[in-house]
C-alpha cells in the first residue's frame, strides 16, 4: 500500500527525474542549455526542484513511496484568477502554448506533473495520485482541476479520462530539436 507524502529539500534529486520523466525528455534538454560549462542538466533540474518559489518547487510537490522508495509524484497548485498573460512572448517558444492554455484555466488546480518511476508503473499509483490532487483542489476551494497533455501520450490522456478529465482546448506543441514527439498539448479539465 502506497504511502503519500509532502515532498521535502531531500527529495529534489527524486523531483527532477520525475518531473523529466513526465516531460519525456523535454526538461533534460531545456536544463542543459540552462547549465552552464561543468554542470548537468539534472544539477539545474535538482537546483530548480529545491526552489521556494515558482510551479516546479518541492513546496507544490506530492510523493507517494512503496515501501522505503519514492514511487511517484503529483506538482500541482492553484492557478491565478485572473490569469496574467502579460509579457508572454518574453518566454521560451517552448512554453508559450502551455501558458496559453493554463489561461484558459484561471482558478482551478492545475496537476502540473504527474510521473511514476518505470519499476512502479500498472500499480494504480497515478490514479491514487489524481485523488490527492482532487482532494488539494477541494481544500484550495478551486471549481476544477485542470492538467495538460501531449496529444502523443495516449495512455496519459486515457489515464485522465478515466480519472473525469475532459479535453477543452489544444495549442500546437513547440518542443526542444531532437525530440521525437510532435503534436498538441491538450488541455484537460475536471469539475469538482
Amino acid at each position: 500500500m502506497p504511502k503519500f507524502r509532502p515532498a521535502t529539500l531531500a527529495d529534489a534529486a527524486a523531483l527532477s527525474v520525475l518531473v523529466d520523466i513526465a516531460g519525456e525528455g523535454a526538461p533534460n534538454r531545456l536544463w542543459l542549455d540552462m547549465a552552464g560549462p561543468g554542470h548537468s542538466a539534472l544539477e539545474v533540474g535538482r537546483a530548480r526542484a529545491r526552489r521556494e518559489e515558482g510551479g516546479f518547487s518541492y513546496r507544490h510537490a506530492t510523493l507517494a513511496e512503496v515501501g522505503e522508495e519514492i514511487a511517484a509524484c503529483l506538482i500541482g497548485y492553484r492557478l491565478d484568477d485572473p490569469y496574467d498573460l502579460s509579457g508572454i512572448e518574453e518566454l521560451p517558444d517552448t512554453f508559450q502554448p502551455l501558458v496559453r492554455l493554463e489561461a484558459q484555466a484561471p482558478g482551478t488546480w492545475y496537476v502540473n506533473v504527474l510521473a511514476t518511476f518505470p519499476e512502479f508503473r500498472g500499480q494504480g499509483l497515478g490514479l491514487k495520485l489524481l485523488d490527492v490532487a482532487n482532494d488539494r483542489a477541494r481544500e484550495a476551494g478551486a471549481p476544477a482541476a485542470s492538467i495538460i497533455v501531449g496529444s502523443w501520450n495516449e495512455g496519459a490522456e486515457r489515464l485522465y479520462r478515466r480519472a473525469g478529465y475532459e479535453p477543452v482546448a489544444r495549442e500546437r506543441a513547440v518542443l526542444p530539436p531532437g525530440l521525437p514527439q510532435c503534436g498538441d498539448w491538450i488541455l484537460l479539465l475536471k469539475s469538482l
